[in-house]
């Protein structure tokens, strides 16, 4: 099938938005609660943050497994990797993850100010400013055979949606309402002119869209 653009566990409030208003260093995703809109893959056996045993078993379980599956780099909006905007203002701010972050593979930011490449554990982050194509291109060729995957936030997955670039989804759709924020959709229904799509509730609550093209 050759090498695919996916989008991993994208998580989204009822009402589409991937993340609230007001994003800081101390609240990565604004207003939105990341303990309620996550706690589906928290609550899983295979969560990599785990750190008593237990946890579920099944769908969810799964998808939380299947995460970096066939990964081989990611591409992330300059607002996943950090609330900082315009010029960078301090370059030893190096993400939200600390020592290890959980890519494990090269990582692309989209930022229009472009700074130097830097390695925490092993992850490479590189910051490029180019349209979709050509940042899925320098992804591709870094992620060595393998997927690459976009990571967010939901402005990011929407420029590559329009540019067509896109070749599976899965959307993880948590039963709370922001209100405001950064929106993926109004209506999953948005897509299903260009994708197939198959609806599968979990018993946690969650609801996952799962869309391949058409």
């Amino acid at each position: 099938m050759g090498q695919l653009l996916r989008v991993q566990n994208f998580n989204v409030s009822a009402d589409g938005y991937g993340a609230g208003e007001g994003q800081s260093i101390e609240r990565p995703f604004g207003h939105a609660d990341p303990g309620t809109m996550f706690s589906w893959a928290g609550a899983t056996a295979s969560w990599p943050n785990r750190t008593d045993p237990g946890g579920s078993r099944g769908l969810d379980d799964y998808f939380t497994r299947d995460f970096a599956h066939n990964i081989g780099a990611e591409i992330m909006g300059r607002g996943k990797f950090g609330p900082q905007r315009g010029p960078w203002e301090d370059l030893d701010w190096l993400g939200w993850w600390g020592d290890e972050p959980p890519f494990h593979t090269p990582v692309f930011v989209m930022t229009h100010h472009v700074r130097p490449s830097f390695t925490l554990s092993d992850t490479t982050f590189h910051f490029i400013d180019a349209d979709p194509a050509t940042v899925l291109e320098r992804a591709g060729e870094a992620a060595d055979g393998k997927d690459v995957r976009l990571g967010g936030g939901a402005r990011t997955v929407k420029e590559f949606l329009d540019a067509d670039l896109v070749d599976t989804l899965h959307v993880a759709v948590s039963p709370v309402k922001l209100g405001s924020g950064s929106r993926l959709w109004e209506s999953p229904d948005e897509l299903r002119d260009r994708f197939h799509l198959d609806v599968v509730p979990s018993p946690s609550g969650v609801v996952h869209h799962l869309f391949w093209r058409r």
